[in-house]
């Protein structure tokens, strides 16, 4: 009976389709009752009855390996198990040998930047945890180490990762040269290009690739990336016309119309993606998580740095613009004659379609509704119904989208590669990385899933040679002792595809040739030559329409109907003369014929020159059909790969939700059986992946070589292998010696690595300490010859130096004695001279002032005599004005006395006139001189009063009537009187003064 304690890990048998454990916890036992949680996170209660179904875990596989050939549990359950345990400590990476798994997350995770790169470069396989980084250094080391070419096959189902990993690779290696240059950054903005017009949304994953590609990167001699070439297969152009359910066209479309200005859309006539049918077909016009603007802005940068031209993009965007508008193109029914055929009526799609694509509108009409053929060299032209004009239009647009998609990869060619040269010797490596399509089985399997999953076959093949039959046939060849592995061998599948005579590819191929081939008749054929082999399954009735073929992934079975077609992959003569007869240059360019070309040409077609049609030939034996091109460029990349090292990168997807940390055991489980991983495993673990020749171990590690080993002297190059391997990696551990070679594990060639690298480093060290104490001994006797020189003439300097020192301080004291000398006698001359110009200065300053003392008494003197004249003269010219003053006073009165004598002599006559009967009186002189003039009133009425009182009436009336002023009165009476004796001349004289 089984104890369990808890915590214990264990496997869990459940019922399921995949019939593989899974790993549990115990989390209690109670009443004999054991409950479980699974990895799932499910809880189960196991009985004690039912204890068969638990099985003990081996401790390596309870915590998880980073290398799955470490695993206790060797089995399905055991590997799933540490990939789920993995998945949700985000641990996406796991190695098996040398050969990397890698879980998609579906969320960011902070495993890529620069930092992480830094970290990875340099390192071996096994030093750091697992990472894409590590494995495409380790591709980059062995072509530094090698010399030899190296590719890493990357493969998975369809959002599994297979695109992010390309990237990544891609991303190590533009920068593991460490010079950061043009050409790099070139290579690294191919990306942006290639999935914008090669991915779409499908309903498996966001950005699915739509086509193959195989990047190969080449090397200068010096590991410098110089260049690159970029080779695409098998583009889906059926996805420009048909989408499934939920599904989008390729992510361009959507990104000029969501990232082109107002003004750009409105030259093409184009508006939102809900407008055109090629892009609703899956009723889904956008993706979580995409920016359709930005990318397109991304785009158009990536054109820049590859050289596309302005002229370039546009030309781009006509033709995306044109399918467009060719989708949106109507047919109706109609007759000529007893014949159907279709009409496309007048509509902006039509003419817009004909001005995009430069060509006449009625040509254009005619070529999409008619069909010319060549019958005994004349040429007949058929109406088309609407069905057939339909699929004409879709073929077409299919055609030009195809043709365009590998006319720029053909233009990135032209920007990121460069040729070999000539020269000897220039020598150029390359890695490779294939990111092609994962195998593929849908419910409704078409031509485009047969090619996609013959290379798939390929592919497969490639690895199980390569890890299988390769190493095996050479364990037998070298005589080791060794284990027969059973394993899956996909060669009779790929027999029955491609490789026997008479095979599924070269029938259908022979079919498409003939004019009256149906996918019917192919069908038939398919059967009655293939009918017998366990490999392909027939269909089951005349009106089945179906075939299968046991792939080394399962059973798939194909659709048959449009299989002739989508083979032939041709377009009409009449849309190939119209595209030949436009105007527009890169329509041409990519239409053009090219004989030597392995894409799809068309040769036999009828040359339009103006109206007259001139016949060349007309014959479709010569047309390489689809499927041959296919099966000729997958031949050709196996020869690639078959001269390569290869390295390989499983991605597997969790789960078909494309939600984080959500594992789904069956889908994983699928996955790995498809990709062999158990059997990868088991003879990686088994095997001896790592070989060298005797001769290129010893000499890559003959420093490893042990002191003491007696092979030293004789240098044998097998006994000088074993003594180093037995040294460092240990007798006792499993490595083995073949005939001519010596066979490890991946982990015992880094063990020797990284030992290799420690031996050259102290090495290095040694010679180092040598070589720089020679340099620091040689250095030090030049420095010691030169110190001594350099003392010696420092010396001397310094004694120079001193003695000048001295000798100047002589000088110095030698001055200033004598300086006191000539200071005391000029001290002595000093107080002589001072007191000498002090008498000189005092008799010559009291001259000066006796001088000065005369000529101020001289000027004073004169300075009087001046004034006193000027005085003199103001008073003399006073003095005779005053005299003058009074004779014109005296003069005054005289003239005043003769006018008022004169007044007085006619006042007295007319008083005498008129007073003539009054008595005179006497009036006498005494009376006269009494009269103050100056007392005499102003009025005129109170003089006369004043007059009588001196008893002069005459003198009263003269008054009275005369109209003298007060001021002219007393002017008069200031005058001096002449006394007369005569009294009348006094009143005469008065008179006249008033």
């Amino acid at each position: 009976m089984v104890i369990l304690r808890t915590g214990e890990h264990v496997w869990l048998e459940i019922t399921s389709d995949s019939r593989i454990h899974i790993g549990a916890v115990v989390k209690d036992t109670h009443s004999g009752q054991t409950l479980l949680e699974d990895d799932d996170g499910k809880e189960h209660w196991v009985s004690a009855r039912n204890m068969s179904s638990i099985h003990s875990m081996h401790p390596s596989s309870a915590q998880g390996v980073e290398d799955m050939i470490r695993l206790g549990d060797l089995n399905e359950a055991g590997i799933v198990h540490n990939l789920h345990i993995r998945y949700k400590e985000n641990s996406i990476y796991t190695y098996t040998g040398a050969i990397l798994v890698a879980v998609n997350p579906y969320e960011e995770l902070p495993l890529y930047d620069n930092e992480q790169i830094q970290l990875y470069r340099n390192r071996r396989i096994g030093e750091l945890p697992p990472h894409i980084f590590a494995l495409a250094d380790t591709c980059y080391f062995n072509m530094e180490r090698n010399r030899a070419d190296q590719c890493c096959v990357i493969s998975g189902e369809s959002g599994a990762g297979k695109t992010e990993s390309t990237k990544l690779m891609l991303q190590f290696l533009a920068s593991s040269s460490g010079q950061h240059s043009w050409i790099e950054q070139q290579i690294l903005e191919a990306n942006p290009i290639m999935e914008a017009f090669g991915n779409a949304k499908t309903i498996r994953n966001d950005n699915s690739s739509r086509f193959g590609k195989y990047i190969e990167i080449h090397f200068s001699k010096e590991n410098v990336i110089k260049g690159a070439r970029i080779e695409q297969f098998l583009l889906e152009k059926s996805r420009v016309c048909r989408q499934a359910a939920g599904e989008r066209n390729y992510h361009m479309f959507y990104c000029m119309l969501l990232g082109m200005s107002s003004e750009e859309k409105k030259q093409l006539n184009l508006g939102k993606s809900s407008d055109y049918k090629y892009l609703t077909m899956g009723n889904c016009t956008t993706c979580e998580g995409r920016n359709d603007a930005r990318d397109y802005t991304q785009v158009l940068s990536a054109m820049k740095i590859l050289l596309f031209s302005e002229q370039d993009r546009k030309e781009i965007n006509k033709l995306l613009a044109a399918m467009l508008h060719l989708g949106n193109l109507d047919f109706q029914s109609a007759m000529f004659g007893n014949i159907d055929g279709c009409d496309i009526p007048e509509s902006i799609h039509l003419s817009t379609v004909a001005t995009l694509l430069e060509v006449n509108l009625m040509d254009l009409k005619s070529s999409l509704t008619r069909h010319t053929i060549i019958v005994r060299g004349d040429s007949v032209s058929k109406p088309l119904n609407c069905t057939q004009a339909s699929d004409g239009r879709d073929a077409f647009a299919k055609g030009i989208y195809g043709r365009m998609f590998m006319w720029i990869v053909n233009k990135i060619n032209e920007a990121i590669f460069i040729p070999a040269s000539k020269d000897l010797g220039t020598e150029r490596r390359s890695i490779g990385l294939l990111d092609i399509f994962g195998f593929e089985h849908f419910n409704t399997n078409s031509f485009e899933q047969l090619c996609i999953n013959f290379a798939n076959e390929h592919l497969q093949q490639f690895f199980v040679r390569h890890i299988f039959k390769l190493e095996q046939e050479e364990y037998n060849a070298e005589q080791i002792p060794w284990q027969h592995i059973d394993f899956t061998d996909n060669q009779r599948a790929l027999d029955i595809i491609a490789l026997r005579p008479m095979n599924i590819i070269s029938l259908i191929d022979e079919e498409s040739k003939f004019p009256q081939g149906t996918d019917a008749t192919m069908l038939t054929k398919l059967n009655s030559v293939h009918g017998k082999s366990n490999i392909y399954i027939a269909s089951k009735s005349v009106h089945d329409t179906k075939f299968g073929i046991h792939h080394f992934a399962g059973l798939v079975y194909y659709e048959t109907e449009g299989f002739l077609d989508k083979n032939r992959d041709l377009l009409s003569t009449d849309l190939i003369l119209l595209m030949h007869s436009s105007t527009s240059k890169l329509l041409k360019q990519i239409f053009q014929v090219d004989k030597n070309s392995s894409n799809t040409s068309i040769r036999g077609i009828i040359r339009n020159t103006g109206l007259n049609y001139q016949k060349i030939t007309d014959t479709n034996k010569s047309l390489p059909t689809l499927g041959g091109q296919f099966k000729q460029s997958l031949e050709q990349l196996m020869k690639i790969l078959g001269n390569c090292q290869p390295y390989f990168v499983r991605c597997i997807k969790p789960n078909e939700f494309k939600k984080p940390l959500l594992f789904d055991r069956e889908l994983c489980i699928r996955q790995l059986r498809y990709s062999g991983m158990m059997e990868t495993i088991r003879i990686r673990k088994a095997g001896y992946p790592i070989r060298y020749s005797f001769s290129d171990f010893f000499h890559r590690f003959r420093v490893l070589l042990p002191l003491k080993s007696s092979s030293r002297n004789e240098w044998d190059h097998l006994a000088c292998c074993i003594d180093i391997a037995g040294a460092i990696i240990g007798k006792e551990e499993d490595w083995k010696v073949g005939k001519t070679k010596l066979f490890l594990k991946d982990h015992h060639d880094s063990k020797l690595e990284v030992e290799r690298e420690k031996a050259l480093i102290s090495r290095a060290v040694l010679i180092q300490r040598v070589l720089r104490g020679f340099k620091d001994r040689k250095r030090f006797l030049r420095q010691k010859e030169g110190a001594v020189k350099i003392q010696a003439v420092w010396r001397g300097y310094h004694d120079r130096k001193f003695y000048l020192k001295m000798q100047h301080g002589f000088q110095r004291l030698q001055a200033v004695i004598r300086s006191r000398h000539i200071r005391r006698e000029y001290q002595k001359s000093q107080a002589i001279i001072t007191k000498l110009q002090a008498n000189c200065r005092g008799y010559l300053v009291r001259k000066r002032l006796a001088q000065k003392k005369n000529a101020v008494v001289l000027l004073q003197t004169y300075t009087r005599g001046m004034l006193a004249r000027n005085k003199y003269q103001r008073m003399r010219k006073s003095e005779v004005q005053h005299q003058h003053e009074l004779a014109m006073e005296k003069k005054r009165k005289m003239v005043q006395k003769e006018l008022l004598l004169q007044q007085e002599k006619e006042n007295l006559a007319m008083v005498e006139q008129v007073f003539g009967f009054l008595p005179l009186m006497d009036l006498d002189s005494q009376s006269l001189d009494e009269i103050d003039l100056d007392t005499l009133p102003l009025e005129p009425e109170k003089v006369v009063d004043h007059l009588a009182e001196f008893t002069f009436p005459k003198f009263a009336a003269t008054y009275f009537q005369g109209s003298a002023t007060d001021t002219h009165i007393r002017k008069t009476l200031h005058q001096p009187l002449l006394y007369h004796e005569d009294h009348g001349d006094v009143l005469v004289r008065l008179s006249s003064s008033y």
